[in-house]
């Protein structure tokens, strides 16, 4: 098979089995679970092949984390559709940040004056900032985790510092080192989840410029970025923290 494999979920919170993978390329399911071996029960199968394995899984598993069509519900949007996003959801979005950089980052006035600096004069009334700043006045989060490597790229170096601006407009930044993202199995995605209902996958080219943003509202891949996003939130700490042990470690 040699897919690429992850982690839908389980209904076992201590022991991980039985659970269900699925491969990202080909949509096909893994099902991992207690085999069985009753001779009588293994005797009522049908077409049970040699070397093939029956597995026990419970009914509410394969309802929870497995999907629920044939193929997936997901489309693409352009990045003016995109932006729009923020402008209409209703309660809540939420970002997971994997990258080690950014083109857009490098192309702007304020890297320049951190590459050169160190100090960066951030504008707090362009479109972005206006955006953010309204949404979350009438009480919507925005909230997001940057996973950041050991040392830092100066690409997440650039971001830390800008979070103080971010902050400002409202939102809820935290950080999480990219070791302990690893030993929880955070994906290497980028992604948002807007209003626990839609999950908007970022796509780059390899250049590390942002191309378009793959949608989808499939239950059972909602609830598995809500899980992704329930784990880094619990396991980072919030940026003014983390920036001040960075420091404490130059």
């Amino acid at each position: 098979m040699a897919g690429q494999l992850r982690f839908n979920g389980t209904v076992s919170g201590s022991t991980g089995c039985p659970s269900v993978h699925e491969d990202a390329e080909s949509g096909e399911v893994v099902v991992q679970g207690p085999p069985l071996i009753d001779a009588a029960d293994t005797a009522q199968l049908r077409h049970l092949s040699e070397g093939e394995v029956a597995v026990v899984v419970p009914r509410e598993m394969l309802a929870d984390w497995t999907p629920k069509d044939t193929t997936r519900r997901a489309w693409i949007i352009d990045l003016d559709e995109f932006e729009g996003l923020f402008r209409t959801f209703s309660h809540s979005a939420w970002r997971l940040e994997t990258r080690r950089r950014f083109a857009s980052d490098e192309a702007t006035n304020t890297y320049r004056q951190f590459v050169e600096t160190g100090v960066v004069d951030w504008p707090v009334e362009d479109p972005y900032c206006e955006l953010i700043r309204s949404q979350t006045a009438q009480g919507k989060r925005v909230d997001r985790v940057r996973i950041v490597d050991h040392p830092p790229t100066a690409g997440q170096l650039y971001l830390l510092n800008n979070a103080k601006r971010n902050s400002g407009l409202g939102e809820n930044i935290r950080n999480v080192w990219r070791v302990d993202a690893n030993r929880l199995q955070l994906p290497a995605t980028d992604f948002w989840l807007f209003d626990s209902q839609l999950a908007a996958k970022l796509r780059f080219d390899d250049e590390d410029h942002l191309v378009d943003v793959e949608l989808t509202t499939e239950p059972a891949e909602v609830v598995r970025y809500a899980a992704i996003r329930d784990a880094a939130w619990h396991h980072a700490v919030p940026y003014e923290e983390f920036a001040a042990k960075l420091s404490d470690s130059e």
